[in-house]
């Protein structure tokens, strides 16, 4: 909600509304997303499935309904259980709740009962549907056929929401009742919520609403969003900005050029943000970047600096985010932090939307062309998924479709947007978050999603920026380019991932492994690995392309296959000093799914590549990180036996990846400390102290790897500078993983010996604090830390060992300070 900034309950209860959302689950999946468990047969008398609570609005008809799901999808449910039927909803006279619906239009469900119903919705209010919803309905053992009534609305048009009288009628009925909810004094919405529902009044263009709107903006400029601030700031920004845009009102400027500095100085040093705004070092507590809240918030900035906020640190902030974002175009979708491209899907949680509508403000046509295409592919089962929940991966879908244009909206519609947008409607003109087909409710719900459908349905009108006010950036494609993107996001589903493409054949699939979408070109791959096709010829014939994305598929294709693919290294090798960069990542990756036959080939050049550090046209050392995993990973070229490699090319290769920003680089180089000698690694040893002490700047989630393994050479070799490192660390660690870590840290400690000794207060002041946690906090209840501490201090207090230290910057002395 937004309140003035003296109203103190606001952090508290924005706090406790994002613990709720941001709870793990892993990427592109949901909450409740798994097994779905029996599919009961009601109309045999079993029953809906303990905890399977998740049910569903039934469009207009005032209904709501439970269906069976199973891994993210609904294509096993074949009846809809009645939960709920709204008093004075069309459906009143016809269902009541145990009713259960067999099938729609006069045909028994068949493949999705979720899917059927809601396109028997968008027919029912065409003119070929007069108003008239037929469902086949079970009650009491008797089966008939009954009718809902339901206003007829019109057909959508070919590139609805344009030239659609349907969408026009839906944004006037939904608009109005977001008024009446926001004209009543008990009006409470989370920021997000709130923003989208006062953005939707503004962009739907209708001047009745501009007091709502400047109400809404001056609470907006008054608020003080706490808690997880970086999820709140970006829509407000948005909604601020957007109002003071189009309407020209000043008055808001104060508070939004505070919240908009507070939020570029709350950037961590790489241009990312987190739950949280950065720590005064420069990065992100917790568990560092995500972009579900960064690309809002980078949006928000840009639109700032066009209402008219000036610094140069909101210049600074823009240039940070938009470079370390722009790195996906080409290579996936925008992950969920500081991670490799996301190719599973063609959109993660809405962020290529986003990154559609980001670029598109920033002028940059390629980068806002391919968001937005990805954007366009992204529908069906590949749409309903998300970090704990779709709420954005739905809201952020048209925003960024509409980049390129009508005809690209209209065949998204088409395929999916249609019936699943008239399946969240209900019979009050308002939209319900339907989350994603799994057993449980997701993340976000209860949540209003009435202002997110509100600005698919206001893109013609272009009030808004959001809403593509302003020349267009991207092309507008064509109908047919519209419907081949479609086509590229079809053929998978959580359930079953593989079988449309294991029928295509051999040469679709190499044609595919051709193909603009880095998600087909890895589908296509894994097929043909699958059926083990002899393709690596013709692989390795692609390598020596004139086009870009058969050049790029033939490095991802060879990475696919297994067995013997040493043929393909001298093609590699020449891949490897292609002007691309992504394209010589991919080559090296390929030579590292070859291995030893390609070792002797590779590994100098890429050491050499690794020594050389960031280029000037890739300052955040992309090449450099993925080498890094390329050459010292676990299953890398060099990870497991550094035999025959050049030490002094290998020294230079270590010192360079121990600062790359990215702390899973540093990791991965820190794999290999064991396999040098101490006069090998000597030389090294200030800069893994120095990766101990200082945290990496990204990628905070894996950095922890890289000060373990430094503490434990350190320790092997007696490292004096590695005890107080290690005490250090005790305190200066992100707490996720942090029982464990703390143990492994303390075991370091311990080998010290009667060194460790001089430490002891502090590590029993250590004790008695841990020990007071785990009585206080119900989550700390469980806590070995405790004992941890116990094991330890006994172990160091018992100590009779008292290895000889040597100093990082001189000879052998004692212990150091």
């Amino acid at each position: 909600m937004f309140l003035p900034i003296h109203a103190r309950l606001q952090p508290l209860c924005n706090a406790l509304l994002l613990f709720a959302l941001i709870i793990v689950a892993p990427v592109a999946t949901a909450a409740g997303g798994g097994k779905g468990g029996a599919n009961p047969d009601f109309t045999k008398g079993e029953k809906i499935p303990e905890g399977a609570s998740h049910t569903w609005n039934l469009g207009a008809t005032g209904a709501s309904g439970w269906m069976y799901s199973d891994r993210l999808t609904t294509i096993g449910a074949r009846q809809i259980y009645i939960t709920e039927v709204a008093k004075g909803s069309p459906a009143e006279s016809v269902l009541r709740e145990g009713d259960v619906l067999l099938g729609v239009m006069g045909k028994r469900f068949s493949y999705d009962a979720r899917t059927e119903f809601g396109k028997a919705l968008t027919l029912a209010e065409s003119p070929e549907g007069r108003g008239r919803l037929r469902v086949i309905r079970w009650r009491s053992g008797a089966t008939q056929e009954v009718q809902i009534r339901l206003p007829e609305l019109g057909a959508y048009s070919a590139t609805a929401p344009y030239d659609c009288p349907k969408s026009k009628k839906i944004l006037e009925q939904g608009c109005a009742w977001l008024a009446e909810q926001m004209e009543d004094p008990k009006y409470r919405r989370n920021p997000y919520e709130r923003s989208l529902n006062a953005l939707a009044l503004l962009a739907s263009g209708d001047k009745q609403y501009l007091p709502l709107v400047k109400r809404e903006a001056e609470l907006a400029a008054a608020s003080n969003p706490g808690g997880y601030k970086s999820w709140w700031y970006g829509p407000v920004m948005i909604f601020l900005s957007e109002y003071v845009i189009a309407t020209g009102d000043k008055s808001v400027m104060p508070g939004l050029e505070r919240l908009t500095l507070e939020a570029a100085n709350g950037q961590s040093d790489v241009g990312s943000w987190g739950h949280r705004f950065a720590l005064p070092e420069g990065h992100l507590p917790g568990y560092g970047m995500m972009n579900a809240p960064g690309v809002p918030m980078t949006i928000g900035l840009v639109l700032a600096r066009e209402a008219g906020v000036k610094d140069p640190q909101l210049d600074l902030a823009i240039h940070r985010s938009s470079t370390l974002l722009r790195f996906y175009v080409g290579k996936g979708s925008i992950p969920y932090g500081d991670h490799s491209p996301w190719i599973q899907t063609h959109d993660d949680n809405g962020k290529n939307g986003m990154a559609a509508v980001l670029f598109h403000l920033l002028g940059d046509k390629e980068a806002a062309e391919y968001f937005s295409r990805m954007s366009v592919a992204c529908h069906g089962a590949e749409r309903d998924t998300g970090h704990t929940g779709n709420f954005f991966n739905i809201t952020w879908s048209i925003p960024g479709i509409n980049v390129s244009g009508p005809n690209a909206i209209g065949a998204w519609m088409k395929q999916f947007g249609a019936w699943h947008h008239d399946l969240a409607r209900t019979h009050e003109g308002r939209f319900v978050h339907l989350g994603p087909p799994g057993t449980r409710p997701d993340r976000f719900n209860g949540w209003d999603c009435t202002g997110a459908y509100m600005l698919h349905y206001a893109m013609p009108l272009k009030q808004t920026r959001l809403t593509g006010k302003g020349k267009a950036v991207a092309p507008q494609i064509t109908k047919a380019e519209a419907e081949k993107l479609v086509q590229d996001g079809q053929g998978w589903n959580n359930k079953d991932r593989n079988s449309f493409y294991d029928a295509l054949s051999e040469q679709v699939l190499l044609d595919r492994l051709t193909s603009w979408s880095p998600v087909v070109r890895d589908r296509a791959g894994m097929a043909l690995n699958r059926r083990k096709a002899e393709v690596l010829p013709q692989l390795i014939k692609n390598l020596s392309s004139d086009d870009y994305y058969t050049r790029l598929g033939a490095c991802e294709g060879i990475q696919h296959l297994r067995g013997d693919k040493a043929a393909a290294v001298p093609a590699l090798m020449k891949t490897l000093d292609a002007d691309d960069m992504w394209l010589r990542i991919n080559a090296a990756e390929a030579m590292q799914s070859i291995g030893g036959p390609a070792k002797a080939a590779a590994v100098p050049k890429l050491l050499e590549r690794l020594a050389q550090g960031p280029s000037p046209a890739d300052p955040r050392g992309m090449e450099q990180r993925y080498l890094s995993f390329v050459m010292f990973g676990r299953s890398g070229l060099i990870g497991r036996s550094v035999d025959g490699v050049d030490r002094e090319l290998l020294a230079k290769a270590i010192l360079a990846g121990l600062t790359n920003q990215d702390g899973k680089a540093r990791s991965e180089v820190s794999n290999i400390y064991n396999q040098l000698t101490l006069e090998e690694i000597r030389p090294l040893l200030p800069a893994i102290h120095q990766a101990v002490i200082k945290i990496a700047p990204s990628g905070i989630m894996f950095a922890s790897g890289v000060r373990l393994n430094g503490l434990r050479i350190l320790a092997k070799h007696n490292v004096a500078e590695g005890l107080t490192a290690a005490v250090y660390m005790l305190d200066n660690q992100k707490p996720h993983g942090k029982d464990r870590r703390t143990r492994d840290i303390l075991n370091v400690i311990v080998s010290y010996g009667v060194h460790a000794q001089a430490h002891l207060p502090k590590l029993e002041a250590d004790l008695a604090a841990a020990e007071e946690e785990k009585r206080k906090l119900r989550h700390r209840r469980n806590s070995p830390v405790p004992d941890y501490y116990r094991d330890a201090i006994q172990k160091i207090k018992a100590a009779t060992k008292k290895p000889e230290l040597i100093n990082l910057e001189g000879p052998r002395v004692g212990l150091a300070n």
